[in-house]
């Protein structure tokens, strides 16, 4: 059963029909008025469905997920075409403390839908819908990305059901955002590489970074700090083997840029940040600033 241990580490007693805790936002003020009536209470609907739907057909026995969607709309093409742009970010709690760690930080670009005020939205698995459809992909990638931090490549199944919703998605008249698109970020491009053998060692880096790091860095930094550390050479042994512009990795580090600089502070190989340039270039700034610390 998932997540048997940490039914042990939080000592969860309450079962949740439902994964997760997510909260909903709109920003509608670059649309014509009548769409923005349009879509008044649209963001109650959808954390509505987020929440309250069942992802997973086993039990869900530790606390949800806590994650959010800031939906930015760019254009409207009439009284009920749209066109957003949707922030997906996830939380993690650290083990036996206060804190939360960020998972997930995805910028989607891409989310194009028609909707009717008032319109009803219910989930059909087997039936691609343009609303319903993007929001079961993000809540089994959340679930995944969760999943493969408490458990080593525990988030596979979840990462498949949502590779089936590309597969709707990519001939659908809405296949923009679901179809790869090469280094950019696309649903199909993150769920190719998180499914990819290439990228395994990543993911059991991963878990390794979360289970024996981050959750350990209270009770003992200097094992917490290696295996820290331990991703970010895995990475870079990886570069001959992936690009460093895949959507997976840049995923990762817009997340985590800042939580990796926070848990090295003290580490006394410097070197590990020369590293840290090579594997993300895209934060070399910070880490350059870090080694001087």
């Amino acid at each position: 059963m998932k997540y048997l241990l940490l039914i042990f580490f939080f000592a969860q007693t309450i079962y949740f029909a439902q994964e997760l805790n997510c909260r909903v936002t709109l920003n509608t003020e670059g649309l014509p008025v009548v769409n923005r009536d349009n879509l008044v209470g649209f963001d109650n609907m959808i954390a509505d469905y987020m929440n309250k739907t069942k992802f997973l057909n086993e039990n869900w026995d530790v606390q949800k997920i806590d994650c959010s969607m800031n939906i930015y709309f760019t254009a409207a093409g009439d009284e009920v075409s749209y066109t957003a742009q949707v922030v997906i970010s996830s939380m993690r709690p650290v083990f036996e403390s206060d804190q939360n760690v960020q998972m997930l930080s995805i910028v989607d670009n891409s989310w194009s839908f028609t909707y009717e005020k008032g319109q009803p939205i219910q989930a059909n698995p087997s039936t691609f819908d343009a609303i319903t459809s993007f929001l079961d992909f993000y809540a089994y990638l959340i679930i995944g990305y969760d999943t493969d931090s408490y458990e080593m490549l525990g988030g596979t199944p979840y990462y498949q059901r949502a590779s089936s919703i590309i597969n709707l998605g990519a001939s659908s008249r809405y296949s923009k955002g679901w179809i790869n698109a090469g280094s950019s970020y696309t649903r199909s491009s993150i769920i190719e590489d998180l499914l990819n053998e290439k990228f395994r060692p990543f993911r059991e880096a991963f878990y390794n970074y979360h289970y024996n790091g981050i959750d350990v860095f209270e009770k003992d930094k200097r094992v917490a700090q290696e295996n820290i550390v331990r991703l970010i050479t895995t990475l870079d042994v990886m570069r001959s083997k992936i690009s460093l512009n895949s959507p997976l990795i840049k995923v990762f580090f817009d997340a985590k840029n800042g939580e990796i600089i926070d848990r090295l502070q003290g580490y006394q190989n410097k070197d590990i940040y020369k590293t840290l340039r090579k594997v993300d270039p895209a934060h070399m700034s910070k880490y350059d600033e870090a080694a001087l610390r």
